[in-house]
């Protein structure tokens, strides 16, 4: 489509998001007939935080290239919804908005995979929050992983001692999360979370300082390491980062063992850990 095109599109686009919108839809009053249906563009650009006059030359096709955060300012004022989102991106910069401007709640159905997984697994948003973890992700991490100060990945492979020890292969998974986080920081170029999350990283750790100003740019989708146990050595493992398909940037997490001997060390854990589960919950019933 040529920009031309797209434009009159923009134009027709915006004007039936518009249409279709009542004052009480949006929370504004209703101050009696109106000559079209919908929203004025007056209420339009009050609830998006623009001039109406910047509105104006956007439905026109003369406002240039408006900013991600900006378009977003205008879908929620429209209440698009996602794929209508996208559309509007589409029409007014050429390009697809980022994958998710701030996580979502944990959908029912990938807690339901989560729990169902026989290794460990966990979610995390774009920024590393740990969303949820199943009880053989505690069983490896460790019982506080994905709560209070273990509540973030990256933090906790950067500024826990504890983990870089465990992590004999530290320096390939440090290095990995640095290139994620420089290429989510590209996606969400507004997410003034990430921003401090990265601003802390790189106070804090010279490594991180280091590797993120040689400006490394990389997915981490799956690879092997070597994980220290305490109890059971040394375990190779293999992990997965596999993207929610819904569009809330989440990412599942999923660590397997790498042979058998891996394998009996894992489940060695993970039943000790339902033991240990098993026999608190027997207390408490009979207390």
């Amino acid at each position: 489509m040529s920009t031309a095109a797209r434009s009159g599109e923009l134009g027709a686009f915006l004007r039936a998001a518009r249409e279709r919108l009542s004052p009480a839809a949006v929370g504004l009053p209703d101050t009696g007939r109106r000559r079209t249906p919908g929203l004025r563009r007056q209420e339009v650009a009050q609830l998006a935080a623009v001039s109406v006059d910047w509105l104006i030359r956007l439905e026109q096709g003369r406002a240039g290239t408006p900013g991600s955060a900006v378009l977003d300012g205008i879908a929620d004022a429209l209440r698009l919804a996602p794929d209508e989102r996208t559309h509007l991106h589409l029409l007014a910069r050429g390009e697809a908005p980022p994958v998710a401007r701030t996580p979502g709640p944990v959908r029912s159905s990938l807690r339901l995979i989560l729990d169902s997984l026989p290794w460990p697994g966990y979610l995390m948003d774009h920024r590393y929050e740990i969303l949820a973890r199943n009880d053989a992700a505690a069983a490896l991490f460790g019982a506080d992983f994905g709560t209070g100060a273990a509540s973030n990945s990256a933090r906790l492979i950067f500024l826990a001692p504890d983990v870089r020890a465990v992590q004999l292969n530290w320096e390939q998974i440090a290095r990995e999360t640095v290139g994620y986080l420089r290429l989510t920081a590209t996606r969400y170029p507004d997410d003034a979370e990430l921003a401090r999350l990265i601003a802390e990283l790189r106070s804090e750790s010279p490594e991180f300082a280091a590797w993120w100003d040689d400006h490394t740019v990389r997915e981490r989708n799956f690879g092997t390491k070597v994980i220290r146990h305490r109890d059971v050595g040394d375990i190779p493992v293999a992990y997965d980062m596999l993207a929610a398909p819904d569009g809330s940037g989440q990412i599942l997490a999923v660590v397997t063992p790498v042979g058998p001997a891996a394998a009996r060390a894992l489940q060695t854990l993970i039943v000790a850990r339902a033991d240990r589960l098993g026999a608190t919950t027997l207390r408490a019933a009979s207390a």
